[in-house]
């Protein structure tokens, strides 16, 4: 549907994916520019100036849109993919998670620690739980991530997690609702679709905190 002032809203933040046709919510893409020397250069803050070329955020997605060259069919013109892009982009989404989720603990809006996000979990102040992909799977399925979608990550490393925490190594965080913690969300999906299956949430099998 296109009429109604909802609609247009809704219209307006969706884009389409140069590789399967769909038009989608921004939030499940990457965005895509030319830049100097006509390379293709990712936009993962969706800042930088020109013709935004769009691609579901998903590594198979992205290794056709590299092989069938259709980064240059989406600009219009003649471009160069550079070696390892896809790598790029997921290191880039794994940077921006923990930063959103370092801004999200200085704001006293994320803790660590088993203990303290068992406590959140309890009271219902945790939104999201967040544990590390590389942590043990019996000491992760003691916590129980909230109802609902969107209530775990489960994509960063221990050492990755440690690096939002200010710590070493971090195996268990919780997240408070809020705006901020939607964008973690958001751009944790991202991160999820370029690497797999890593993460999967299994808690909801596990003990409950009550």
């Amino acid at each position: 549907m296109t009429r109604g002032g909802q609609n247009k809203k809704r219209d307006a933040s969706e884009r389409r994916c140069i590789v399967t046709g769909d038009a989608q919510p921004k939030s499940g893409l990457i965005r895509f520019v030319v830049g100097p020397d006509n390379q293709i250069v990712p936009d993962l803050l969706e800042k930088l100036p020109g013709r935004g070329i769009w691609v579901s955020a998903d590594r198979a997605t992205l290794d056709k849109a590299i092989d069938k060259g259709l980064f240059a069919r989406g600009a219009k013109q003649a471009v160069k993919v550079p070696d390892g892009l896809i790598d790029v982009v997921e290191a880039g989404l794994a940077r921006r998670v923990v930063e959103l989720i370092s801004l999200a603990r200085k704001a006293s809006r994320a803790v660590t620690g088993y203990e303290k996000v068992k406590g959140w979990l309890i009271s219902e102040r945790a939104r999201v739980l967040i544990q590390a992909s590389d942590g043990s799977g019996r000491g992760k399925s003691k916590l129980r991530s909230p109802e609902g979608k969107g209530t775990f990550i489960g994509i960063l490393t221990a050492n990755e997690l440690g690096l939002a925490f200010g710590r070493e190594n971090v195996i268990h965080g919780a997240l408070a609702a809020g705006g901020l913690t939607q964008r973690v969300v958001e751009e944790a999906a991202k991160l999820k679709g370029l690497r797999g299956n890593v993460g999967e949430d299994t808690t909801k099998k596990g003990l409950r905190t009550t």
